[in-house]
């Protein structure tokens, strides 16, 4: 008589140099525990082990970034189904077990356990070359714009304390001739001593549009202080400096953009995310890594969903049609249709003729954008859908169905 071995689930607390393995049975009780290093030989032991112990194996992970990427290779080459358990469903569970120690091997099992009590947590798939490739380059493209936000907040505040006529003369996020400008000029006095003719010809021999226009507009800063401030010396030196961080800074994300761009059209359907208003290649391609598989959405009610523009109900005692945004939805993905639909309404259109209508009805701009945001995810998933890129008018068979 052959003896049935148990289904398991194994709850994996994935770290950047190890896992912690729980394999548990369907009654929830653990079979099988072990740290496992991140590494392709022990991993490929733990899953051996795993494999031997039942045919039917599922798995729950509760990170899907870099520290698990090679572990969660390694279950998709052997064809294992894998889940994505949130941190904070665990933390929750976590409170609701006997004891108060936290280890790894406590987390793990329960990761385990919510995938065993419940069936609708996402599962996780390997991207392919292009969506790794593009969730690289947008990661990367995010944090250097957020060194960018930094440095220009510092530059402003050393700035200030030089100058504040000078600070407030430009709007340096957008000014590329004003940040060379302070590359070489970052006071008053100095500024005086160039003046217009040397100044203009200085900015002009450095590339900088207009730069008679830039040169009246910081001489204009510098004639209206003639005082010099308090550790003035330092501070100009730190104030070139960020200035060329900052350039520097602009000069690698306009090639990183451009790598993004070429990366987002080898996708077969680029054009049609493309057509989209407000939808360009950068924020094309946040979309394709925030929505991973676009197959995996049945309908546009799901996507809306995946993206937190679909309210829930929250209510409570006599409470009803309380409606609010969840709390299990990609914010990324939600960005990038709020994002594509302000930049939409900039320009006349459908899209600015909803958003006005909207406001008409007594919305508010974030409440009308973000129905003008849900809209434009039923035109986008349409268009993925029938492959055909945005147009003002329906497409002829939708207008002979609404006659019909």
């Amino acid at each position: 008589m052959t003896t049935q071995r148990p289904r398991l689930l194994v709850g994996i607390d994935a770290s950047k140099a190890h896992h912690w393995w729980v394999a548990i049975d369907d009654m929830g009780t653990t079979v099988w525990s072990r740290k496992v290093s991140n590494d392709e030989a022990a991993i490929l032991a733990g899953l051996s082990e795993v494999l031997a112990l039942s045919s039917e194996v599922r798995w729950a992970v509760d990170l899907t970034g870099t520290a698990p990427a090679l572990l969660l290779a390694m279950l998709a080459d052997h064809g294992q189904p894998v889940v994505y358990v949130p941190g904070r469903t665990v933390n929750r569970m976590s409170a609701s077990y006997r004891g108060e120690a936290k280890t790894d091997a406590r987390d793990a099992y329960v990761i385990a356990d919510a995938a065993r009590m419940r069936r609708d947590f996402a599962r996780v798939e390997v991207p392919t070359n292009l969506a790794a490739d593009l969730a690289l380059l947008t990661t990367h493209r995010s944090d250097l714009i957020a060194d960018r936000v930094r440095l220009l907040n510092r530059l402003h505040d050393v700035l200030t304390g030089i100058s504040p006529a000078l600070e407030a003369a430009f709007d340096y996020a957008d000014h590329k001739g004003a940040l060379v400008l302070l590359t070489g000029y970052q006071t008053p006095a100095a500024l005086r001593r160039c003046g217009q003719t040397r100044l203009t010809r200085w900015l002009t021999a450095r590339n900088v549009r207009h730069p008679e226009t830039v040169a009246a507009t910081a001489l204009t800063a510098a004639h209206a202080q003639h005082i010099q401030l308090p550790r003035q010396d330092t501070a100009t030196g730190i104030t070139a400096d960020l200035a060329a961080q900052i350039l520097a800074l602009d000069e690698q994300l306009k090639q990183l953009d451009r790598r993004i761009r070429d990366a987002f059209h080898t996708h077969p359907q680029a054009a049609v995310i493309e057509s989209v208003p407000g939808m360009g290649p950068i924020l094309g391609a946040e979309f394709l890594v925030a929505a991973g598989d676009l197959t995996s959405y049945p309908d546009a009610g799901h996507l809306a969903s995946a993206a937190g523009l679909v309210p829930v109900a929250k209510d409570s005692g006599r409470r009803t049609g309380n409606l609010q945004r969840p709390q299990r939805y990609s914010r990324r993905l939600r960005r990038v249709f709020s994002l594509s639909a302000q930049t939409s309404i900039i320009r006349d259109g459908p899209n600015r003729t909803y958003y006005l209508k909207k406001r008409a009805e007594g919305h508010k701009h974030i409440p009308a954008v973000i129905a003008l945001a849900r809209r434009r995810v039923d035109v986008l998933w349409a268009l993925l859908r029938d492959n055909r890129p945005f147009t003002t008018t329906p497409p002829a068979r939708a207008v002979a169905s609404a006659e019909g």
